[in-house]
């Protein structure tokens, strides 16, 4: 039996759902921190999408604003002069409203990290797409278990 006087199994450590979104978060700040300017490129042009004007204007100062409101914006385009300004605590603010706003929209991130060898080279990108594809994993199970489609589900006669 564990108690909250267990050592060995501290309930603080049970990790819960905001924990993940900020490990999620701060994942993803270490993966752009640590990527080439045309990897982070790649990264802010799957995540700008996703996020509302709002978030676009209210997170970072509003660096994601100035990058989407140009006049010369007409599809997700980021410069790299763009990517190169954008720091790794902006992207980690970016990804924790995205995460508020929709689990999912971060779905493709764990394939867009193993689809470049630059991205997955790092420890904290592997953390990162184990975390997104167990947090994926569980949603589905959840989804199953809510359709009555799950590995509980009672056979039909």
């Amino acid at each position: 039996m564990t108690t909250d006087s267990d050592s060995r199994f501290p309930l603080a450590h049970i990790p819960d759902a905001s924990t993940s979104d900020r490990s999620v978060a701060r994942l993803v700040g270490e993966v752009y921190s640590g990527a080439p300017v045309t990897e982070r490129k790649r990264l802010l042009e799957y995540l700008l999408p996703s996020a509302g004007v709002l978030a676009l204007v209210a997170v970072a100062d509003g660096v994601f604003a100035r990058i989407r409101f140009r006049p010369d914006w007409t599809q997700v385009h980021v410069r790299l002069e763009d990517a190169g300004q954008v720091q790794a605590g902006d992207i980690t603010a970016l990804v924790e409203r995205l995460q508020q706003a929709s689990v999912e929209s971060l779905d493709g991130l764990a394939q867009l990290v193993t689809a470049s060898p630059l991205l997955a080279s790092s420890a904290a990108a592997a953390l990162l797409v184990s975390l997104l594809v167990q947090r994926r994993r569980a949603r589905q199970a959840d989804e199953d278990d809510e359709a009555g489609t799950g590995p509980d589900a009672p056979s039909p006669r």
